[in-house]
C-alpha cells in the first residue's frame, strides 16, 4: 500500500475546519469522500499535519494518505480534484516512504494573517477589516515579546481541541519569527514556529491589533506571557484573515518573504 504526501490548498469559509466531524462539512471529510469515490476503497488513512479551525484557510496544508491503489500519483491528484469542490484543490501528490508522517515530521509551521485597513467588496472572507487606525510601529514593538520560547498559556483555551485532548501538550512554544509588513491597504502578520496551540495565532493577532488601536500598551504583550490573563481570549481575531501558509519538513527552505495572498482583491 503506497503512502502519498498530499499538498492541499483550500478556502475554509464554508467549512468547519480541517478535521472530520459528524454532521459538519470539513476539509478532511471532503477529501475522504473523494478518495472513496476515486479508489473504491473504504480502508484507508488520511492524516493531516494539523487542524485548522472553522473559516481558516490554507495555501499548503500537508497530509499523508495510505490507500491501496495502482493509480500513479498525478493521476490520483487529478481524479481527486475532479471530485472535490472548487474551494479545495490538491496541488501535488507524491509517493513517500512509510516512515514519513505529515504531522510528526513537520519541523515548523508558517501562518499569515491579513488585516485590511479599508472595507473591501471582494476579499471579506480573506481579511479582517479593522476600522480604527492602527499604529504599526506599536504593533512591531509588542511583537518582539512573542519571539523565542515562550509560555502561551494565556493564548490558548483551557478546553482543548479534539486533537489536543488526546495528548498532554505543553503551552511552551518556540516562535522563530514574527513579522509585520505593510502592503498597501493590508497589514500582514507572518508568524513561524515549531507548532501552534489552538487559537494561539488569532489571539496573538488580536492583542497586536488592540495595541495598534491604542487600547493596550506594547508592554502588555510581554505581561500576558508571564502571568495568566483572560484578555487575549476576549481579543481573538476572526478566522477570516488566517492562512496556514506552509508546513516545513527537514530539507525545506526555512525563510520566505511575507507576501499578501489577496493582493488583487484588496488593491485598486
Amino acid at each position: 500500500m503506497p503512502r502519498f504526501k498530499l499538498t492541499v490548498e483550500y478556502a475554509g469559509t464554508r467549512y468547519s475546519g480541517w478535521q472530520i466531524q459528524k454532521n459538519a462539512k470539513t476539509i478532511q471529510g471532503e477529501i475522504d469522500r473523494a478518495v472513496r469515490t476515486v479508489t473504491g476503497r473504504m480502508d484507508f488513512e488520511l492524516y493531516g499535519s494539523g487542524r485548522t479551525d472553522a473559516g481558516v484557510h490554507a495555501l499548503a496544508q500537508v497530509a499523508h494518505l495510505d490507500v491501496s491503489t495502482t493509480l500513479p500519483p498525478d493521476t490520483m491528484r487529478r481524479r481527486l480534484n475532479d471530485e472535490l469542490p472548487s474551494d479545495i484543490n490538491i496541488l501535488s501528490a507524491v509517493v513517500v516512504p512509510h516512515r514519513f508522517h505529515a504531522r510528526h515530521h513537520a519541523i515548523s509551521r508558517r501562518y499569515l494573517y491579513q488585516i485590511s485597513r479599508r472595507r473591501t467588496a471582494f476579499a471579506k472572507a480573506y481579511v479582517w477589516w479593522v476600522k480604527e487606525p492602527l499604529d504599526v510601529q506599536r504593533m512591531r514593538l509588542a511583537a518582539q515579546a512573542f519571539v523565542g520560547r515562550r509560555d502561551f498559556q494565556s493564548f490558548t483555551p483551557e478546553v482543548r481541541s479534539e486533537e489536543e485532548e488526546t495528548e498532554t501538550r505543553s503551552t511552551l512554544v518556540l516562535v522563530e519569527r514574527l513579522e509585520i509588513v505593510e502592503d498597501g491597504d493590508l497589514i500582514l502578520v507572518g508568524i513561524e514556529g515549531s507548532h501552534f496551540l489552538w487559537k494561539m495565532v488569532r489571539r496573538i493577532v488580536g492583542v497586536l491589533v488592540e495595541i495598534g488601536r491604542g487600547g493596550l500598551e506594547p508592554k502588555a504583550a510581554a505581561e500576558f506571557l508571564t502571568a495568566a490573563s483572560t484578555i487575549p481570549a476576549r481579543l481573538t481575531a476572526p478566522p477570516s484573515g488566517l492562512f496556514l501558509e506552509r508546513v516545513l519538513y527537514e530539507g525545506d527552505a526555512l525563510t520566505a518573504p511575507v507576501r499578501a495572498i489577496t493582493r488583487t482583491a484588496t488593491h485598486g
